[in-house]
């Protein structure tokens, strides 16, 4: 079953479609509090101690030397510490907190001493380490004192009517002695909430200052996009290669030698036998129509033909020939770059033919949109759920196809479904 509508989707039913439960889970994980959070909150004390007045003195020194001979030297050697400060930060983020932070990449070494002193200070990596030591300082402290100091506290709150007790046996009970067990409970109530809400701040500003720089991070990314586009061409190649060997070789030479008997039959000095050459000719048709369906086998899996037409054309075909029933929905206000609709393309094979093999589904719907710049597909289904990258569904292979044209791919497939898989990416290679 297609359907295709050439306008605009609800705006409710997008916002919903672009707040997956993956999102939610996600910032539930950044408020839960384990037992590394208490633990990041005391070790980390002394580390962020230590950085906090490594920063803030060397700020204050470099000002101050800022007008001498030494002052570009110290700011050198004083950036290089604070890259160094942020490694064990890095580790510890990632062993408590569970917040796998990249490191960056390394600072560049070119020839001179004054060439690599120009690369430190000007090494945004230094800069951030440093920013990111003089902001966890009071992060820090503030986390010890929630995660230690406020539990304290609120216990000898709520235990403060005992502890008069045990040294004033006398003393009658009145409402503040009710007033003092109810505020350290509800106080007391209140920290893992405060402890898991400093978590995920100090989980967004290590990813923000300690990890590579976009710049950096963005090459990465594209190296390994390019790298797995090339092995992937590479199979590609080989693949196709093989099949010419096998198949359309084959098959012409076998057509060949079809012509060959049929020419050696004309060739006798006796009359042709009429049924023999009808029977070799009809042979060899065959085998040209099948030397042909092999031809246009292969060539589609180098370029759609229906994608002439652009993804308007394209899709439903593709959707047609799906065995499960998919409803198609097109939103397309500008016309993508060729390659990216390709890639479109591609990715939407790709996702049916999942939801086919291993989803179960009864039904499912696929939405191409393109305006603004952006192009968005998404293909939801009602089938059994737990789609994850790296489970033998290509997903990985499609997210790194994704982003070597700076497109981005989520999957939210809880167990038991539904399954939803969005892929967005710009109308234009920049």
């Amino acid at each position: 079953m297609t359907v295709t509508e050439h306008g605009g989707e609800p705006e409710a039913g997008e916002a919903a479609r672009r707040t997956p439960a993956s999102e939610v889970a996600e910032r539930r994980r950044h408020l839960s509090v384990r037992g590394g959070a208490w633990l990041f909150a005391v070790v980390g004390l002394p580390l962020a101690l230590l950085g906090g007045v490594y920063a803030l003195a060397v700020l204050y020194a470099g000002v101050l030397l800022s007008l001498t001979v030494v002052g570009l030297p110290f700011v050198v050697a004083a950036l290089l510490g604070a890259r160094r400060l942020g490694a064990p930060h890095r580790w510890l983020v990632g062993r408590l907190l569970g917040e796998h932070i990249e490191a960056p990449a390394p600072l560049p070494r070119p020839p001179g001493v004054f060439a690599r002193g120009r690369a430190v200070l000007t090494d945004p990596v230094a800069w951030r380490a440093l920013l990111y030591l003089v902001l966890r300082l009071p992060l820090g402290v503030l986390g010890f004192a929630v995660a230690v100091v406020l539990p304290l506290g609120c216990g000898w709150l709520a235990g403060f009517p005992l502890w008069v007790r045990l040294s004033d046996g006398t003393r009658p009970v009145t409402w503040l002695d009710a007033a003092s067990v109810v505020l350290g409970l509800v106080t007391l109530s209140a920290v893992p909430g405060a402890v898991g809400a400093l978590n995920g701040t100090n989980r967004r500003l290590a990813r923000l200052l300690l990890g590579p720089v976009r710049a950096q991070q963005r090459v990465r990314e594209l190296e390994a996009a390019r790298a797995t586009l090339l092995a992937d061409n590479s199979d590609q190649l080989r693949r196709l290669e093989r099949d010419l060997h096998d198949g359309t070789q084959a098959r012409l030479i076998a057509l060949a030698i079809t012509l060959s008997l049929a020419e050696d039959a004309l060739a006798l000095p006796v009359e042709p036998d009429v049924g023999r050459l009808r029977t070799l000719m009809h042979r060899a048709r065959g085998q040209t129509d099948d030397a042909i369906t092999e031809l246009r086998r292969l060539t589609r899996g180098i370029h759609p033909v229906a994608l002439d037409g652009g993804l308007g054309e394209a899709l439903p075909g593709l959707t047609s020939a799906s065995p499960v029933p998919v409803a198609l929905r097109l939103d397309l206000r500008e016309r993508p770059h060729r390659a990216v609709e390709r890639v479109v393309y591609f990715c939407a094979a790709e996702l049916l033919t999942n939801l086919a093999k291993h989803s179960g589904a009864r039904s499912a719907e696929l939405s191409v949109s393109a305006a603004a710049g952006r192009v968005r597909l998404s293909v939801r289904d009602d089938g059994c759920g737990g789609a994850v990258p790296g489970a033998g569904t290509g997903l990985t292979g499609l997210a790194e196809r994704l982003a070597a044209v700076d497109g981005v791919l989520r999957v939210d497939s809880p167990p038991g479904g539904p399954t939803l898989v969005v892929a967005e990416l710009p109308t234009r290679l920049r």
